[in-house]
């Protein structure tokens, strides 16, 4: 895993792909599609970079992006008639950007290195005990929002492994993306799933303000 490599970069200013997990695409700008054009004809390889603040002023040149990003494998397409793209990229990796290359295309291409996750040395047993916690907390958000078992399947289903879970997690329940971004930083296991624990408390406690007034209301008319 401690391989160079290169790949293209694809910046947005609101997108981050963990791994093991799908990210569906529209592809319209003329120099991403010439990106997924020439990453089809390649290893199918590319990496959504998060840009930094700031971004607007620079967005049709090199603005900053995020060191860490999340690469991916385009595992379906449909090119419409008109050039542009219809992906659905399945998440791979994360990696760190470690330098930008000069070449002749349209698009930016980085070199970078795969970051796998690190567990912590701690017994397996706490990280077991802190996984259930926060697959309780999870379940209780889909049952609030009423989402079932296909929800449930998509993120527990055939895996153990607890960086797989946590970043499924994390795809699926966190929407901002400055905090994905940090989800996605989190190389340690033990930490991404605190952050991401975290986050779901939060998110609860909303869901729990959102629906109090409707029961005091209930309330008050019986």
């Amino acid at each position: 895993m401690s391989a160079v490599i290169q790949i293209p970069i694809f910046p947005l200013p609101d997108v981050v792909l963990f791994p093991h997990t799908l990210l569906p695409l529209h592809i319209f700008e003329p120099r991403y599609r010439q990106m997924i054009r020439d990453c089809l004809a390649g290893d199918k390889r590319l990496a959504m970079a998060l840009l930094r603040p700031g971004w607007e002023s620079d967005y049709y040149g090199r603005p900053p992006v995020h060191p860490i990003a999340g690469a991916g494998e385009i595992i379906q397409h449909e090119e419409l008639p008109d050039g542009r793209f219809n992906i659905l990229l399945r998440g791979t990796m994360r990696i760190g950007i470690t330098a930008e290359l000069p070449v002749d295309k349209p698009y930016r291409v980085a070199r970078a290195r795969p970051l796998p996750d690190r567990y912590p040395d701690e017994d397996p047993r706490l990280l077991a005990d802190r996984m259930e916690r926060l697959k309780v907390f999870y379940l209780r958000i889909l049952s609030e929002v009423q989402k079932g078992q296909g929800e449930i399947a998509k993120i527990f289903s055939g895996v153990k492994d607890s960086g797989i879970i946590v970043d499924r997690i994390a795809g699926a329940a966190i929407a901002d993306a400055e905090t994905r971004q940090k989800a996605l930083e989190a190389l340690e296991v033990a930490r991404r799933l605190t952050l991401v624990q975290d986050h779901l408390v939060a998110v609860l406690a909303h869901l729990s303000d959102r629906n109090a007034p409707a029961e005091r209301a209930s309330g008050r008319q019986n």
